[in-house]
C-alpha cells in the first residue's frame, strides 16, 4: 500500500491531492462552517490545530473518532483547536454534532469544493469522501504529525496525535 491509496475493507481507493509531509508548511484552504459560513485554516494561526478528518460522521467509527477527538479536545486547552473535517452537509454535520453532545471540537465540510481533501491529499477519488487521517499543525502553520489510516474501518491512534499537539504547544 502507497501512500497515494487506502482501503476500505480491503478494497482500495485512490487518494487524489497534494500528499504533505511532516515539516511542510500546511496549505490554507476553505470549508463551511454548520451555519455555511466559510472557514478557513489561516483562521487559526497563533493556535495548534488538530485536524480529524472522517469519512462521514453517521459512521461508527467517525462518530467514535470525533465524540474521542471532543473528550481529548478540552484537557488540551485554549491554545488548541480541534477541527474534524468530512464531506457530510453542514446541516448534517450540525444535527450530529447536537444529537452527539459536540462542545468541544469545530465540525466543518469539504462538500462543496473539496479543498482540504486536495490539499492535504485526502480526497478519495472513487467514492469523493475524506480519508480518515489526523493532522498536528503547529502555531506557525507547519505540520507538526500526520497520520493517515490505511484502513478506512480502523480508528487512528489518539494518544500518538494528542502527544504531538501537546508537544506543539511547548
Amino acid at each position: 500500500m502507497d501512500s497515494k491509496t487506502v482501503t476500505m475493507k480491503g478494497k482500495p481507493f485512490t487518494l487524489a491531492g497534494k500528499q504533505v509531509k511532516v515539516g511542510d508548511s500546511a496549505l490554507d484552504f476553505e470549508v463551511l462552517a454548520n451555519d455555511l459560513s466559510p472557514v478557513r485554516l489561516s483562521a487559526f494561526r497563533g493556535k495548534v490545530v488538530v485536524i480529524s478528518s472522517v469519512p462521514s460522521l453517521d459512521t461508527s467509527v467517525c462518530d467514535l473518532q470525533t465524540r474521542k477527538f471532543n473528550e481529548q479536545a478540552a484537557a488540551l486547552g485554549d491554545g488548541v483547536a480541534v477541527l474534524t473535517i468530512s464531506m457530510d452537509l453542514p446541516f448534517a454535520q450540525k444535527r450530529w454534532c447536537g444529537a452527539a453532545g459536540i462542545e468541544n471540537l469545530q465540525t466543518l465540510s469539504d462538500y462543496r469544493n473539496a479543498e482540504f481533501g486536495r490539499a492535504f491529499g485526502l480526497l478519495i477519488e472513487e467514492l469523493r469522501l475524506l480519508a480518515r487521517a489526523v493532522f498536528v499543525v503547529d502555531a506557525d502553520g507547519i505540520i507538526r504529525y500526520k497520520q493517515i489510516v490505511s484502513e478506512l474501518t480502523n480508528e487512528p491512534d489518539y494518544d500518538s496525535a494528542v502527544k504531538a499537539a501537546k508537544e506543539a504547544i511547548k
